[in-house]
């Protein structure tokens, strides 16, 4: 892709560079520890573990590399949990670039080559069946004008370019109108710590935590909804 560079993270996974924006997908200290730490431990697994349920809706803001989604598959499978996921990405990275990344001999775990694939090259607008324990929504368009239902989803991934790069994606409509999607008692996480976005969400009713980064970053966020 044009403006798009492949680059190697601290912990050896690779990303990608928007030249343009002179912003990285993932943390440089580490793609995989970061999303594994923010998204799958302090957002899949919580969410898992505080509801007992035995199945999830996620809403993903910003597919990116699709690491968040192949994370995901790999949670799904090993804890037979069942995963609705839906992602909105603007920009879809294409496969040719995608393929390039090493997030399969990352993981050592071949059986997922066959998702990561299908995760960039299947079919935007309709609901893919991935497995038996998982399907996939991708949505090629921009949040800032797609609509979203109340109360659809009990976990968001807020992982947008950071707030300096893609200030718009930020604002307090925007979290909002993300606010408003979530289920009661439902999920929000994000990798993004700045005070701006931490008291925006307790404005909108969400009980907000700063809790420990991933490797190289002092802090993260996660924010609940409290059930009326």
């Amino acid at each position: 892709m044009e403006n798009i560079q492949l680059i190697e993270t601290d912990d050896g996974s690779s990303s990608l560079l928007n030249v343009v924006l002179n912003e990285t997908y993932h943390s440089t200290n580490g793609a995989i520890q970061e999303s594994t730490h923010v998204f799958i431990k302090n957002g899949l697994q919580f969410f898992a573990e505080k509801s007992k349920a035995n199945t999830v809706s996620v809403f993903e803001v910003g597919l990116g590399t699709g690491l968040n989604v192949l994370l995901s598959i790999k949670f799904s499978n090993e804890n037979n949990f069942k995963i609705h996921y839906t992602s909105i990405e603007a920009f879809p990275v294409d496969w040719p670039t995608a393929s390039r990344l090493n997030y399969i001999s990352h993981l050592k775990d071949e059986s997922l080559a066959f998702y990561f694939q299908q995760i960039h090259q299947s079919a935007c607008s309709e609901e893919i069946i991935m497995s038996s324990h998982f399907s996939l929504h991708k949505i090629k368009n921009d949040l800032l004008s797609f609509p979203l239902n109340p109360n659809q989803f009990d976990l968001i991934f807020f992982d947008a370019f950071a707030p300096s790069k893609q200030p718009e994606i930020w604002r307090y409509k925007i979290l909002e109108k993300i606010a408003a999607t979530l289920k009661g008692g439902g999920v929000f996480v994000t990798y993004c710590a700045k005070g701006q976005v931490k008291r925006d969400l307790k404005s909108l009713g969400m009980a907000v935590e700063s809790l420990a980064g991933p490797p190289g970053k002092r802090e993260m966020v996660r924010a609940l909804k409290l059930t009326s």
